[in-house]
């Protein structure tokens, strides 16, 4: 995607710009004039460079937008102006890239822009899903109520993640500590036995054999290994970046055997409480599917959505494509189609997320405690394998001696 600066006339016939992420010009050209502008004149805005320090400078993350919106919401809820609500948070945010950011809509406002319009201008910080709820709420006069609805989603969503990637982060440490301990056996201790049982001049065991085998290749090939395990890492980022190796890889998490129960329901809490939370808010049906796509997460999700979304634009009902995606489940299906014919269909999404929250919570508890056991489990069998195929030399020569 590439940022494109505009100039246009709104619906009143008043002159605005601003920048908008895009993959071209048409994209942009088409979501302007959807919004009532014309007489556009769109250009291609150069890459800027700047130094980024991890940490220090740049970037705005998920928590300073979550803070951000709360805290907004409970100003504009206790009746303080809009402009006046920007320039609080602008001065109060620790984070001077978001502070800026927030100035910059301030000036917009100021200058004559909705709020939404505002936003929209800063696409890297608010995507598509918060944008279009406030509009919906600055359209229907209900900005309050569309900024607490707002928290709350992302607040979910924030645990969520958070919960998935302490899920993750455990089996990876246990996992890159357990290869260090096997380089370092493998590069510094093992050598000092091998030169041990040369010097006894026996034969050695076949497991002994095949571990200062292994041993003597990465000695002389660990630099050879090292990039080769880079080079992989980062073909699989760039394949990833393919929408073929998008829909492979992605597919292949979800059907995973340990991980892939747990995606599956995350995204279903996803897609459940971004389409209640943009329905309640007055955002069209299917509007609303084509943002909860594009936010899924997931390439095999989203096509699902968006093959849904065409359904329904067709005339069909919203549950029916969704049973023949096979990534919703029957239960899922079921309920929604429940909440259409009852007409509460964003409630009933809201209540299917509440009750996926819960199993992804039950589902990540159940996943860390089969991980540690097994974690355990291998590396005892890994680096006892290592110590007991040391050692067997030493037991089948005091087994001679004792003869």
């Amino acid at each position: 995607m590439a940022i494109y600066k505009w100039k246009g006339k709104n619906r009143a016939g008043k002159e605005q710009q601003g920048e908008i992420e895009a993959d071209n010009d048409a994209q942009v050209r088409e979501h302007l004039e959807n919004a009532g502008f014309s007489q556009l004149k769109i250009k291609k805005k150069p890459k800027e460079y700047e130094l980024v320090i991890p940490g220090i400078t740049g970037g705005v993350s998920l928590k300073d937008i979550v803070v951000f919106t709360r805290t907004f919401s409970t100003m504009v809820d206790a009746g303080l102006p809009l402009i006046q609500c920007l320039e609080i948070l602008g001065d109060q945010t620790e984070n001077p890239s978001f502070a800026r950011t927030i100035k910059d809509i301030k000036g917009d406002v100021e200058g004559g822009s909705t709020f939404a319009d505002a936003l929209r201008k800063h696409p890297k910080v608010f995507d598509r899903l918060y944008c279009n709820m406030i509009e919906a709420g600055e359209t229907g006069g209900i900005l309050d109520i569309i900024m607490q609805r707002l928290s709350v989603y992302m607040e979910k969503n924030m645990a969520i993640r958070r919960k998935v990637k302490g899920a993750m982060i455990y089996p990876a440490v246990v996992v890159m500590i357990a290869l260090t301990v096997v380089t370092f056996l493998m590069i510094y201790v093992i050598p000092t036995f091998a030169e041990i049982f040369v010097g006894l001049g026996t034969t050695l065991p076949v497991p002994t054999q095949i571990i200062m085998g292994i041993s003597e290749w990465m000695q002389h090939n660990f630099m050879t290994m090292f990039i080769g395990v880079i080079v992989i890492v980062v073909a699989i980022r760039l394949f990833y970046k393919t929408e073929f190796g998008k829909r492979l890889l992605d597919g292949m998490m979800l059907k995973a055997p340990v991980f892939g129960p747990l995606l599956r329901k995350v995204a279903v809490a996803r897609f459940t409480r971004t389409l209640g939370t943009l329905i309640s808010s007055g955002v069209p049906i299917l509007d609303g599917l084509d943002i909860t796509a594009r936010t899924a997460g997931n390439k095999v999700v989203e096509e699902a959505v968006l093959e849904t979304r065409v359904a329904i634009s067709e005339g069909r009902s919203i549950s029916e494509p969704l049973s023949e995606t096979d990534v919703f489940p029957p239960m899922v299906v079921q309920m929604i189609a429940i909440g259409e014919q009852t007409g509460a269909l964003d409630s009933m999404l809201n209540k299917i997320a509440d009750f996926y929250d819960d199993e992804v919570d039950q589902a990540v508890s159940n996943l860390t405690q089969l991980i540690e056991p097994m974690m355990i489990v291998v590396l005892g069998v890994i680096i006892g394998g290592i110590v007991i195929a040391m050692y067997l030399p030493m037991f089948k020569l005091i087994g001679e001696l004792n003869k």
